[in-house]
């Protein structure tokens, strides 16, 4: 390649970032899920469209598919709450194996019966629509306010189902039969044990290190919390784990452990999840080749008909069927079974495996995502909202940054208090930070000052607070806990005040994982099943 030939390929690159960031103000805006943008671009840019480029390397496809994808799961295992997702564990791990089980058998049962398919090239199909995909779910669901036990089952769901499913897709474009149904669930259920193992035993010592030694710049710290996500999907796949599962528990434990400079690091995480997500559904456009979608475009609606209206909320009934969760949150769940990149990344591994008819697959797996996704996405709001499940009137959550004093053995946190949070009005010494915390410094509409002790504070407010380092964990349970129950939180029982009104060195040694932990989630308890967790 020529220095010319660069210039006009970085050229070409940089259009296509700007017209797909555009694409997502059009996006909010009308609803629409920001992938069947991507894929419009690439599919306006390829053979049969004004750029006529031809692309048909499946293969590579498969790889920068696999690459976005860990990139995707990184940036929502690190944007996941613990507290949220916690008491999500059990059914999203249901849901994932055993509905995926039900997903695969009535999905591949009607491609057979319905459209004619082989048994063979049913099951793929099967398996490969029977995926909801990362990026699609986290993205609509944080524009959708959701009860957090709905959100945790779903982005814990979407999380972990990939491996499954990327295994049996392998295994059902292997040339010859399976002789054994339980020796691939042997085989499943190993390589979803050795991905769990890996991917926490990465994360944990990833935050260790990252807590306890000083980097020399800020802006090392988002690329080194990468670095190990992906570490951690690379050493599951070489262990013959999932790297999948891997990379988005090892990303979990990262976003949930208190390390510096944490919104820089989600930031810088979000930043290349959105790339991921551009290149992978741009270079996807590209692949198809759109005068032959018409052949298959009714096979792909009946066979996404099934998945959706049978297949989907039989597998979310039985799977979710021992937690009695009420049947609003089901029908949500059923609904909310979103589609995307993965389903059609995963359509290539028999392209690449030269299964006979994989085309065809191809085809009719991307005319399904884009028509149910035109029809999913934009009417989950209003199912949310008919289902009465909207949850848009909690308090917001505090946005805390901690930087290492490493030399004064203290931290700095950079606290912004949100329009709703109850920490407005609240004066500085109603906070009762413990001994050896101290607010040093507020900033309010571009003006900073040295606040006293009858200082109100105010929505939109920035406080630099100081805290030496064995208050640092009770100082931010405080703070959280103001912010969501106001001056009286100590009194109201709001989640991490009770330790703190005691004293800050007692409040600091109580187990971090405790009620009112760092960026646990205070929303007001729903139960889990019967008599669950309560906040």
């Amino acid at each position: 390649m020529t220095v010319h030939q660069l210039n006009e390929l970085l050229l070409v690159c940089s259009l296509v970032l700007l017209v797909a960031v555009a694409a997502v103000r059009i996006s909010s805006r009308s609803g629409l899920p920001s992938l069947l943008l991507y894929l419009g671009i690439g599919v306006l840019i390829g053979q049969d469209g004004i750029g006529n480029v031809a692309f048909d390397n499946a293969e590579l496809t498969q790889v920068i598919g696999y690459g976005a994808l860990v990139v995707i799961l990184a940036e929502g295992g690190l944007g996941t709450h613990w507290k949220e997702i916690k008491p999500a564990l059990p059914a999203a791990a249901v849901l994932s194996t055993v509905g995926v089980a039900v997903s695969v058998g009535i999905t591949a049962a009607a491609a057979h019966y319905l459209i004619g398919l082989e048994w063979r090239q049913a099951l793929i199909i099967g398996a490969v629509v029977s995926s909801t995909d990362a990026a699609a779910v986290f993205s609509v669901l944080r524009r959708v306010p959701l009860p957090s036990r709905v959100t945790g089952v779903l982005e814990a769901e979407s999380g972990f189902n990939d491996a499954p499913v990327v295994i049996l897709v392998v295994a059902f474009s292997m040339a010859g039969p399976i002789e054994h149904w339980y020796v691939l669930v042997g085989e499943i259920a190993l390589e979803l044990a050795i991905g769990a193992a890996v991917g926490l035993a990465v994360g944990f010592l990833g935050a260790y290190g990252l807590r306890r030694i000083a980097l020399p710049a800020s802006g090392l710290y988002p690329i080194a919390v990468m670095a190990i996500a992906v570490t951690a999907y690379a050493a599951g796949a070489l262990a013959h784990g999932s790297g999948f599962l891997a990379v988005y528990l090892a990303s979990m434990v990262l976003g949930n452990a208190k390390l510096p400079h944490q919104p820089a690091n989600r930031g810088f995480a979000e930043g290349l999840g959105w790339i991921a997500q551009i290149g992978m559904f741009v270079l996807l456009g590209l692949l198809v080749t759109p005068h032959n979608l018409g052949h298959d475009f009714w096979a792909a609606v009946v066979i996404g008909l099934v998945l959706t209206v049978v297949a989907r909320p039989l597998s979310v009934f039985v799977s979710l069927l021992p937690f009695r969760l009420p049947w609003p949150e089901q029908a949500l769940m059923s609904w909310a079974g979103l589609r995307g990149a993965v389903p059609i990344i995963l359509a290539t591994i028999p392209m690449v495996a030269g299964v006979e008819d994989s085309e065809r697959l191809f085809n009719i797996v991307f005319v399904l995502v884009v028509v149910y996704t035109l029809v999913q996405g934009p009417t989950l709001p209003w199912l949310a909202k008919a289902l009465k499940l909207g949850d848009r009137g909690e308090a917001a959550d505090l946005g805390i940054e901690s930087a290492p004093l490493e030399r004064l053995r203290g931290h700095l946190l950079s606290v912004a208090i949100p329009t709703e949070s109850k920490m407005h009005g609240v004066e500085v010494a109603e906070l009762r930070l413990p001994p050896g915390a101290a607010v040093t410094l507020v900033v309010r509409e571009q003006k900073s000052f040295v606040p006293g002790p009858s200082t109100v504070l105010r929505r939109g407010d920035e406080l630099l607070v100081v805290a030496t380092d064995p208050v640092r964990d009770a100082t931010e349970r405080r703070l959280r806990a103001v912010g969501h129950g106001g001056k009286l939180a100590g009194w109201l029982g709001t989640a991490g005040a009770t330790g703190v009104l005691r004293g800050g060195a007692e409040g600091a040694r109580r187990p971090r994982g405790g009620p009112g932990g760092a960026r646990g989630s205070t929303r007001k308890g729903r139960g889990w099943g019967r008599g669950g967790l309560r906040h």
